[in-house]
């Protein structure tokens, strides 16, 4: 897999040495009016806040004694020693001398509550702007968690503007802090979703896997948060064809999720056995699951995860016998349209377009089919190879309609080249058969046969060495 590329984002908040810190005029005169009492009053309750001893809070640059000293109001610290105090206790020495919030962090915060608001209003542009602006400030802010919340929110957005490369750095980064367990279970969803959307399904797995295992060891696996990431790992066993240990993945989370009745777990678990059940073939089962699934998700959510629900109940109705195209092509449309203000990424919004191409081209609108995979094809080829495939394939399939045979072999085969090149054999045997099909029905029968044998091999298929040999005698 090609390495990926570095993005330049503001790096951990470090605890500045007392002697380093530059002093200003401005906050020397402040500490020169303080009342010291008052001061160290104000370090004493920041430090029991944040549960830490005066010698932890001393760091080695002072003694417990002077700590003491000052907390009782009977030393007045000078500027170095107060700036090496308030990144301890994770705050500014202005807060700490005036009690008032620190006006940098205020301005930062609701910088973040407002690009977290655009993201969710399917503003990326706007958020990542925003984001860009305060990068600087939290890079040199002494709260940490200021940092860690804005690689957090910049993934997402990073995301949802297709850039899945820098997404996966920034949650990489993420979940290498020390933070909130709920974080890290949002954050582990998305850098697996965004491994598979990458073709990344070893690391897909791994990252899922080992999150899971933690919330097992803090008896956190009963959350809506796990079910989720639980049903993320088991889509990711299936792409890779593991599908008898993706099904048991996905049964446990739907007995898990139904022992806690909430909504969101119950919709999350029949949304993936929906997946299942249609990527074994059987649309007929996967549809009712769907249906019970956006039935439940609708009554708690209208965000992202409704649209894409919605995408993929369109997307099960174009594989029943036969299409049910009118079903489809109204959820397909409404998940468009809800896609236009979520957080939803290129990815999403582009195998949405791929399956409305897909009921043109049943609809008998070929052209029209054929001009919409292109235009996805030009947006995520790079990035999201899985969906890159799907166009391909409904090129083929729109350029075989229209007999140019030559063209539709192209599309197929450039298709099973991705496949081949992520490591998924089990797609690529599928990609490889709908080939040998094609070409059949065009009367290339030595051309079909390879597509067919090529099909086999990818599904580890081989000739029997003892049969070779005994051919190769006669």
């Amino acid at each position: 897999m090609a390495q990926r590329p570095a993005r330049a984002h503001p790096p951990k908040a470090r605890c500045p040495l007392v002697h380093n810190v530059p002093v200003t005029d401005e906050l020397a005169a402040l500490l020169a009016e303080a009342d010291p009492v008052a001061l160290g009053q104000r370090i004493r309750q920041a430090r029991l806040k944040l549960d830490i001893t005066q010698g932890e809070l001393a760091g080695g640059h002072a003694s417990v004694g002077y700590v003491s000293r000052i907390e009782a109001g009977k030393r007045r610290p000078d500027v170095g020693v107060l700036e090496g105090l308030a990144a301890r206790l994770k705050t500014t020495s202005l807060a700490l001398l005036t009690g008032a919030p620190d006006p940098t962090e205020t301005r930062i915060l609701l910088a973040l509550e407002q690009a977290e608001f655009q993201l969710r209003g399917g503003e990326p542009q706007s958020a990542d702007a925003l984001l860009r602006g305060i990068g600087g400030e939290v890079a040199t802010a002494p709260q940490p968690e200021l940092g860690r919340r804005w690689r957090f929110i910049s993934a997402l957005t990073n995301e949802a503007l297709g850039n899945l490369d820098d997404a996966i750095v920034l949650l990489e980064d993420f979940l290498a802090e020390e933070t909130d367990k709920t974080e890290v279970t949002r954050a582990a969803v998305a850098l697996s979703r965004c491994y598979r959307e990458s073709g990344d399904f070893t690391r897909a797995i791994e990252t899922g896997q080992r999150c899971l295992d933690g919330l097992k060891r803090l008896g956190l696996d009963a959350t809506d948060d796990a079910v989720q990431l639980a049903v993320t790992v088991a889509a990711a066993h299936f792409t890779l064809g593991d599908t008898a240990h993706a099904v048991r993945l996905c049964r446990r989370a739907m007995e898990v999720a139904e022992e806690m009745g909430t909504p969101v777990a119950r919709a999350s678990a029949y949304w993936n056995a929906s997946v299942m059940e249609s990527e074994r073939g059987a649309p007929e089962a996967a549809v009712p699951l769907a249906q019970k699934a956006l039935q439940l998700l609708d009554a708690v959510e209208g965000n992202r995860n409704l649209a894409r629900l919605r995408s993929q109940l369109g997307i099960y109705q174009l594989r029943l016998d036969p299409p049910d195209v009118e079903g489809a092509r109204s959820n397909l449309e409404s998940a468009h349209s809800q896609f236009e203000w979520s957080s939803a990424s290129p990815v999403d919004r582009g195998r949405n377009t791929v399956a409305l191409a897909k009921a043109d081209l049943i609809s008998g609108s070929p052209a029209t089919a054929l001009e919409a995979a292109r235009g996805v094809l030009a947006e995520v080829r790079d990035s999201a190879p899985l969906l890159a495939v799907e166009a391909f394939t409904v090129m083929g399939q729109a350029a075989f309609v229209v007999g140019d045979s030559q063209a539709a072999t192209q599309h197929y085969r450039d298709a099973v080249g991705v496949l081949s090149g992520i490591g998924s054999d089990k797609a690529a045997a599928a990609a490889w058969f709908e080939l040998g099909a094609l070409l059949d029905e065009l009367g290339l029968a030595s051309e079909a046969h390879d597509a067919y044998r090529s099909a086999a091999v990818s599904t580890g298929l081989m000739p029997m060495p003892a049969l070779r040999q005994v051919n190769a005698t006669r």
